[in-house]
């Protein structure tokens, strides 16, 4: 559109362009008739003289050349008007407009024009007498509006075609555009789909670089799903196969511990063992019911219109004993109307690990702020708290699977909580936001569509 735009622009200075140099050709070949007359009654008028008769110039020139333009005007060499006729009548007395640059620039031997608004061209030619000087100006007007409006004909003549080459182009570019842009579309849909692991099948029935793209997407989304089911399969079952002899050295371990009361070194290996017992039965639990959240379609897992500020409220009184073991007040801010659609085991389960994490990484006697909000067409979970932070370089990592950030390391976590949590807002088209600043606290976001 631009282009085209520029294109009649510049035909359009080309028409006003070369249009004037035709007519100025024009004025200029007639002048050059005029001015020849005028040399010839000049060079009758010395013969005159040279026979001793009397002979006027002005008035001669008048006469032949009156006819020469709408107007016609002689002046001397003192930019004297001397004569003027009108429509081809000679007039002895008026009060012409006059343009003395004209003259002025006619007398040192140039030609020189100028055009009035009112569309009348005033051109003045200089007349030599036998020793090459300006003697005279013979200037003649010419009305030239007849040519403007040829201007205005064939500009309204450009732009109605112009106008009419503009909607079958749009429309056509329109066209393009469109069978264009929508398989690209599609195309970029379906990898944001397989960021998501939802592998659907690219279906784009086209011959071009476009349809090859689509073949190798569906190639690489059946290789991706195939590994990611393979590798969730293989947690599952070695989950399943570690949950019952883990059990039994947890027992073991316990017996011991609590049979054994003389060796203060033995006793220490079995509080460690029993320790890590516990630790490891809670990795192997979370992994077992992240296996069961990625076996779940999104069909399969029930949700309910859940208001999330009461929600919220029951998980904080289940975990309310924990912070104040550890001398941490909660600071509760719950808002009415945070509606959201939502399993509420499953979220539960999120806001839980979150104020876990919270609880966990935070000093004693400090405060950790729980809110829900409403902000614009989303509800919020907040949870900000005074912990030992994230550095930003991480924050993208800790939500990956089993990454545990760099100063994590003095209190006990599996590096599944934050994933999971992503993971189960994302089931339920929210998202999860962190934002954190090393020995300053973080502040975690569920953010859910408002209902």
């Amino acid at each position: 559109m631009l282009s085209f735009a520029v294109i009649i622009v510049s035909v359009n200075k080309a028409i006003d362009y070369f249009s004037f140099v035709t007519i100025e050709k024009q004025m200029m070949e007639k002048a050059d008739l005029c001015e020849l007359s005028f040399r010839e009654i000049l060079a009758k008028h010395e013969k005159a003289e040279g026979e001793g008769q009397v002979s006027n110039v002005p008035r001669s020139a008048l006469e032949t050349l009156k006819a020469s333009g709408q107007e016609v005007r002689i002046y001397d060499s003192n930019q004297k008007l001397l004569g003027l006729a009108v429509n081809g009548i000679i007039v002895y007395d008026g009060n012409p407009l006059i343009f003395k640059g004209n003259i002025e620039n006619a007398l040192k031997g140039n030609y020189s024009y100028s055009v009035t608004d009112n569309k009348l061209l005033y051109f003045a030619i200089p007349i030599q007498d036998m020793y090459y000087q300006n003697i005279y100006v013979f200037e003649f007007v010419e009305d030239i509006s007849y040519f403007y409006e040829i201007m205005n004909q064939i500009r309204y003549i450009l732009f109605a075609s112009a106008g009419g080459f503009l909607v079958p182009i749009t429309l056509s570019s329109l066209f393009i555009a469109r069978n264009t842009t929508k398989p690209i579309k599609y195309l970029l849909g379906a990898t944001e789909k397989f960021s998501k692991q939802q592998f659907e099948q690219v279906e784009l029935n086209r011959k071009d670089e476009l349809g090859m793209l689509a073949a190798g997407l569906n190639r690489m989304g059946i290789q991706l799903n195939d590994y990611i089911q393979y590798q969730k399969q293989f947690v599952s079952n070695v989950s399943h196969e570690l949950k019952t002899p883990l059990a039994a050295i947890r027992g073991f371990s316990q017996y011991l511990y609590e049979g054994d009361n003389e060796d203060k070194e033995l006793q220490k290996i079995y509080f460690h063992l029993v320790n890590e017992s516990d630790r490891l039965t809670l990795l192997i639990n979370e992994l077992l019911m992240l296996s069961r959240f990625d076996k779940a379609g999104p069909d399969e897992i029930g949700t309910e219109k859940t208001d999330l500020s009461e929600l919220t409220g029951q998980v904080i009184a289940d975990m309310r004993a924990k912070a104040e073991g550890k001398a941490i007040s909660l600071e509760v801010k719950l808002e009415k109307g945070a509606f959201a659609y939502v399993n509420q085991i499953l979220m539960s389960h999120a806001i839980a690990n979150i104020l876990d994490n919270a609880i966990k990484y935070s000093n004693a006697n400090t405060h950790i702020q729980i809110e829900t909000l409403i902000r614009q067409k989303e509800a919020v979970i907040q949870i900000r708290d005074q912990g030992i932070g994230i550095g930003e370089d991480e924050i993208a990592q800790v939500q990956e699977r089993f990454y545990r950030a760099r100063n994590s390391n003095e209190a006990k976590g599996s590096g599944l909580g934050l994933s999971m949590c992503k993971e189960i807002a994302e089931k339920f088209n929210g998202y999860l936001v962190i934002e954190s600043k090393i020995d300053v606290g973080s502040t975690v976001s569920i953010v859910l569509p408002l209902v």
